[in-house]
C-alpha cells in the first residue's frame, strides 16, 4: 500500500510517500501557484521513489493550498494533518504547536494523533514564518541564520508584535548600536511569548512537539521552552509533520474500505 501526503504552504510545499513503514519526502518553494508546486513535489518524489502515479494507492492534500490540487483524492485540514504526523513522529506527543509562512497553531491531541482542541493565529504575521522573514530582512540576515546569530545572547526587549511597528523598531534598535546577536534574541523571545500564551491558555502538555518550518529555528524552540517551563522538542523532520500526517491518514482511509 503506497499513500501520498501533500502539504502546501504559503512558504514551501512538502510531499511524502509512505509504503509500509519506509517513507521518503521532498521540501520545494511553493513559489505564486500552490496548484504547480504541489504537482511538481508529486512529481520529484515519484521520480526519486522511481515510482508512476499509479502506483500510489491514495493522495491526501493539507495546507492552505490544498484546494488547489486536482490529483488528490482527499482534503484534510492540516490541524488534523499535523496531528497525525506528530504521533508518527513522536508517538505520545499530545501538544503540537505548528509555526509556519502565515499561520501558528497549537493543537491539543488525545496522545494517539487525534484532535481534542486547538488555537490558531491566522489574523496577521505576528508569531509566523513571515514576521521572522522580515524581521531577517531588516537585520540583513537570512532567516535560516537567525537561530544560529542569537545562540547565547541576552535578548534585549521588543515592544511591538505588529510585523510594521516591530521592523522599525528593529532598524531603530541598530540605529542605536544594540548587536544583531540580542535583537535577534529579543524577536525570537517575542515570538515564543505569544505562541505560549495561546498554548496556556489551551492547557498543558506533557510531551510537546515543535513542528513547522520555524521549528528549525533554535532560539525560538529555547525561548518556547522557557516561556513554558518544559521541554518543546524538535525533529529534524518537524517540519514534515503535515505531509506526514496526510499520508498516514491517506492509508487510514485506504484501511476503512
Amino acid at each position: 500500500m503506497i499513500t501520498v501526503g501533500i502539504d502546501v504552504g504559503s512558504i514551501t510545499t512538502k510531499a511524502v510517500l509512505l509504503n509500509g513503514s519506509a517513507w521518503r519526502s521532498v521540501i520545494r518553494p511553493t513559489g505564486c501557484s500552490p496548484r504547480e508546486a504541489g504537482r511538481e513535489a508529486l512529481e520529484e518524489l515519484l521520480n526519486r521513489a522511481g515510482l508512476a502515479r499509479g502506483d500510489v494507492d491514495f493522495i491526501v492534500g493539507t495546507g492552505y493550498g490544498r484546494v488547489s490540487l486536482p490529483f488528490i483524492d482527499r482534503a484534510i485540514t492540516e490541524i488534523t494533518c499535523h496531528a497525525r504526523g506528530a504521533h508518527h513522529l513522536l508517538e505520545g506527543a499530545d501538544m503540537v504547536i505548528d509555526v509556519g509562512g502565515q499561520d501558528s497553531k497549537v493543537i491539543i491531541t488525545d496522545g494517539k494523533g487525534n484532535v481534542v482542541n486547538f488555537a490558531m493565529n491566522d489574523k496577521c504575521a505576528a508569531g509566523t514564518g513571515r514576521f521572522l522573514q522580515v524581521m531577517a530582512a531588516a537585520l540583513g540576515a537570512d532567516v535560516s541564520e537567525l537561530g544560529e546569530l542569537s545562540r547565547g545572547a541576552e535578548p534585549v526587549q521588543i515592544s511591538s508584535m505588529c510585523t510594521v511597528f516591530a521592523e522599525s523598531e528593529v532598524i531603530s534598535l541598530l540605529a542605536q548600536g544594540v548587536g544583531k546577536e540580542r535583537i535577534i534574541a529579543g524577536i525570537h523571545r517575542s515570538v515564543a511569548v505569544r505562541i505560549a500564551a495561546m498554548a496556556e491558555r489551551l492547557g498543558k502538555g506533557e510531551l510537546i512537539l515543535f513542528t513547522g518550518g520555524v521549528a528549525r529555528n533554535e532560539g525560538v524552540r529555547e525561548f518556547l521552552s522557557r516561556e513554558l517551563g518544559r521541554e518543546v522538542i524538535a525533529l529534524p523532520e518537524s517540519q514534515l509533520a503535515g505531509a506526514l500526517g496526510a499520508a498516514v491518514l491517506a492509508r487510514e482511509i485506504l484501511n476503512r474500505k
